[in-house]
Protein backbone atom coordinates (compact mmCIF):
# COMPACT_ATOMS: atom_id res chain seq x y z
CA UNK A 1 0.00 0.00 0.00
CA UNK A 2 1.28 3.43 -0.93
CA UNK A 3 2.61 5.63 1.86
CA UNK A 4 0.77 8.61 0.34
CA UNK A 5 -2.66 7.83 -1.07
CA UNK A 6 -3.06 9.36 -4.56
CA UNK A 7 -5.87 11.87 -4.96
CA UNK A 8 -8.38 10.79 -7.65
CA UNK A 9 -8.31 13.07 -10.74
CA UNK A 10 -11.78 14.52 -10.09
CA UNK A 11 -10.61 15.72 -6.69
CA UNK A 12 -7.39 17.40 -7.84
CA UNK A 13 -7.07 21.03 -6.74
CA UNK A 14 -7.25 23.65 -9.49
CA UNK A 15 -3.53 24.37 -8.99
CA UNK A 16 -2.78 20.80 -10.07
CA UNK A 17 -4.37 21.40 -13.44
CA UNK A 18 -2.13 24.46 -13.79
CA UNK A 19 0.87 22.30 -12.85
CA UNK A 20 0.03 19.83 -15.62
CA UNK A 21 0.30 22.66 -18.15
CA UNK A 22 4.04 22.87 -17.31
CA UNK A 23 4.51 19.55 -19.09
CA UNK A 24 4.18 21.37 -22.40
CA UNK A 25 7.35 23.40 -23.04
CA UNK A 26 7.07 26.74 -24.86
CA UNK A 27 8.58 25.27 -28.05
CA UNK A 28 8.05 21.50 -28.08
CA UNK A 29 10.27 19.50 -30.43
CA UNK A 30 8.37 16.25 -29.87
CA UNK A 31 4.64 15.43 -29.85
CA UNK A 32 2.87 14.41 -26.67
CA UNK A 33 3.60 10.75 -25.95
CA UNK A 34 0.20 9.71 -24.65
CA UNK A 35 -1.74 7.47 -27.00
CA UNK A 36 -5.12 5.85 -26.45
CA UNK A 37 -4.71 2.59 -24.58
CA UNK A 38 -1.43 3.62 -22.93
CA UNK A 39 -1.07 3.84 -19.14
CA UNK A 40 -2.06 7.23 -17.73
CA UNK A 41 -0.01 7.14 -14.51
CA UNK A 42 -2.83 8.52 -12.38
CA UNK A 43 -1.26 7.15 -9.19
CA UNK A 44 1.88 9.17 -9.83
CA UNK A 45 -0.02 12.29 -10.82
CA UNK A 46 -2.50 11.84 -7.98
CA UNK A 47 0.39 11.72 -5.53
CA UNK A 48 1.70 15.00 -6.89
CA UNK A 49 -1.79 16.49 -6.49
CA UNK A 50 -0.98 16.74 -2.76
CA UNK A 51 1.72 19.32 -3.62
CA UNK A 52 0.88 21.24 -6.83
CA UNK A 53 3.74 23.72 -6.44
CA UNK A 54 6.28 20.90 -6.33
CA UNK A 55 4.47 19.20 -9.21
CA UNK A 56 4.75 22.31 -11.37
CA UNK A 57 8.50 22.59 -10.71
CA UNK A 58 9.17 18.97 -11.58
CA UNK A 59 6.73 18.92 -14.50
CA UNK A 60 8.58 21.84 -16.07
CA UNK A 61 11.74 19.72 -16.15
CA UNK A 62 9.82 16.60 -17.23
CA UNK A 63 8.08 18.56 -19.96
CA UNK A 64 11.45 19.51 -21.37
CA UNK A 65 12.78 15.96 -21.05
CA UNK A 66 9.76 14.49 -22.83
CA UNK A 67 8.87 17.16 -25.38
CA UNK A 68 11.64 19.76 -25.57
CA UNK A 69 14.75 17.60 -25.53
CA UNK A 70 17.31 17.68 -28.32
CA UNK A 71 17.66 13.90 -28.03
CA UNK A 72 15.64 11.58 -30.23
CA UNK A 73 12.69 9.81 -28.65
CA UNK A 74 14.62 6.53 -28.96
CA UNK A 75 17.70 7.94 -27.20
CA UNK A 76 15.55 9.43 -24.45
CA UNK A 77 13.88 6.10 -23.78
CA UNK A 78 17.16 4.20 -23.75
CA UNK A 79 18.11 6.47 -20.84
CA UNK A 80 14.76 6.38 -19.04
CA UNK A 81 14.31 2.62 -19.23
CA UNK A 82 17.91 2.05 -18.12
CA UNK A 83 17.30 4.25 -15.05
CA UNK A 84 14.25 2.10 -14.29
CA UNK A 85 16.32 -1.08 -14.66
CA UNK A 86 19.25 0.09 -12.55
CA UNK A 87 16.93 1.40 -9.82
CA UNK A 88 14.60 -1.60 -10.02
CA UNK A 89 11.74 0.87 -10.42
CA UNK A 90 8.92 -1.17 -11.86
CA UNK A 91 6.57 1.79 -12.16
CA UNK A 92 8.93 3.80 -14.41
CA UNK A 93 9.72 0.63 -16.38
CA UNK A 94 6.06 -0.33 -16.94
CA UNK A 95 5.09 3.23 -17.79
CA UNK A 96 7.89 3.80 -20.30
CA UNK A 97 8.36 0.48 -22.11
CA UNK A 98 5.25 1.00 -24.30
CA UNK A 99 6.37 4.55 -25.12
CA UNK A 100 9.89 3.27 -25.87
CA UNK A 101 8.44 0.76 -28.31
CA UNK A 102 6.52 3.60 -29.98
CA UNK A 103 9.83 5.53 -30.14
CA UNK A 104 11.49 2.80 -32.17
CA UNK A 105 13.03 0.47 -29.59
CA UNK A 106 12.46 -3.20 -30.29
CA UNK A 107 11.38 -5.75 -27.70
CA UNK A 108 14.85 -7.30 -27.97
CA UNK A 109 16.47 -3.94 -27.24
CA UNK A 110 14.17 -3.41 -24.27
CA UNK A 111 15.36 -6.72 -22.83
CA UNK A 112 19.00 -5.79 -23.49
CA UNK A 113 18.53 -2.43 -21.74
CA UNK A 114 18.04 -4.38 -18.51
CA UNK A 115 21.33 -6.20 -19.18
CA UNK A 116 23.21 -2.93 -19.64
CA UNK A 117 25.79 -1.37 -21.91
CA UNK A 118 27.92 -4.50 -22.23
CA UNK A 119 25.09 -6.60 -23.67
CA UNK A 120 25.80 -7.68 -27.26
CA UNK A 121 24.70 -5.86 -30.40
CA UNK A 122 24.56 -2.26 -29.13
CA UNK A 123 25.77 0.44 -31.48
CA UNK A 124 28.57 2.48 -29.83
CA UNK A 125 26.33 5.49 -29.08
CA UNK A 126 23.60 3.32 -27.57
CA UNK A 127 26.15 1.58 -25.34
CA UNK A 128 27.59 4.96 -24.30
CA UNK A 129 24.12 6.27 -23.39
CA UNK A 130 23.43 3.22 -21.23
CA UNK A 131 26.88 3.42 -19.65
CA UNK A 132 26.30 7.11 -18.86
CA UNK A 133 23.19 6.13 -16.88
CA UNK A 134 25.13 3.54 -14.91
CA UNK A 135 27.99 5.92 -14.19
CA UNK A 136 25.77 8.83 -13.19
CA UNK A 137 23.76 6.66 -10.81
CA UNK A 138 26.80 4.91 -9.33
CA UNK A 139 29.16 7.86 -9.03
CA UNK A 140 27.37 11.07 -9.90
CA UNK A 141 29.55 11.69 -12.97
CA UNK A 142 30.40 10.37 -16.42
CA UNK A 143 33.90 8.97 -16.97
CA UNK A 144 36.18 10.46 -19.62
CA UNK A 145 35.92 7.48 -22.01
CA UNK A 146 32.11 7.48 -21.88
CA UNK A 147 32.00 11.26 -22.27
CA UNK A 148 34.30 11.03 -25.30
CA UNK A 149 32.04 8.39 -26.89
CA UNK A 150 28.99 10.59 -26.31
CA UNK A 151 30.69 13.80 -27.45
CA UNK A 152 31.80 12.13 -30.69
CA UNK A 153 28.12 11.85 -31.69
CA UNK A 154 26.19 14.46 -29.69
CA UNK A 155 26.37 18.25 -29.52
CA UNK A 156 26.53 20.26 -26.29
CA UNK A 157 22.76 20.61 -25.89
CA UNK A 158 22.30 16.88 -26.40
CA UNK A 159 24.99 16.13 -23.82
CA UNK A 160 23.21 18.35 -21.30
CA UNK A 161 19.93 16.64 -22.12
CA UNK A 162 21.54 13.23 -21.46
CA UNK A 163 22.59 14.26 -17.94
CA UNK A 164 19.31 15.96 -17.04
CA UNK A 165 17.16 13.15 -18.46
CA UNK A 166 18.93 10.68 -16.19
CA UNK A 167 18.54 13.10 -13.26
CA UNK A 168 14.83 13.67 -13.88
CA UNK A 169 14.10 9.96 -13.91
CA UNK A 170 16.35 9.33 -10.94
CA UNK A 171 14.08 11.75 -9.05
CA UNK A 172 11.02 9.83 -10.26
CA UNK A 173 12.53 6.51 -9.18
CA UNK A 174 13.35 7.97 -5.75
CA UNK A 175 9.81 9.24 -5.29
CA UNK A 176 8.14 6.04 -6.43
CA UNK A 177 10.39 3.88 -4.29
CA UNK A 178 10.22 6.01 -1.15
CA UNK A 179 6.44 6.40 -1.35
CA UNK A 180 5.93 2.74 -2.32
CA UNK A 181 3.67 3.90 -5.13
CA UNK A 182 1.12 1.29 -6.18
CA UNK A 183 0.83 0.27 -9.82
CA UNK A 184 -2.14 1.74 -11.64
CA UNK A 185 -4.63 -0.84 -12.87
CA UNK A 186 -3.52 -0.18 -16.46
CA UNK A 187 0.19 -0.86 -15.77
CA UNK A 188 1.61 -4.34 -16.12
CA UNK A 189 3.97 -5.01 -13.19
CA UNK A 190 4.82 -8.53 -14.43
CA UNK A 191 6.94 -7.05 -17.22
CA UNK A 192 9.27 -5.14 -14.92
CA UNK A 193 12.94 -5.96 -14.29
CA UNK A 194 14.66 -6.80 -11.05
CA UNK A 195 17.30 -4.32 -9.97
CA UNK A 196 20.55 -4.91 -11.83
Amino acid sequence: MARVEPIPPRQWPARMRDALAAMTPPEPRHPATYREGRPRAFNSLGTFAHHPELARALFTLNGHVMRGTTLTARQRHLLIIRVAAVRGCGYVWAQNVPVGLDAGLTEGEIGRIALGPDAPFWEPLDAALLRAVDELIAGGTITDPTWAALAAELDTQQLLDVVLTVGAYEISAFMMGALQLDFDDDLKPASTPAAT
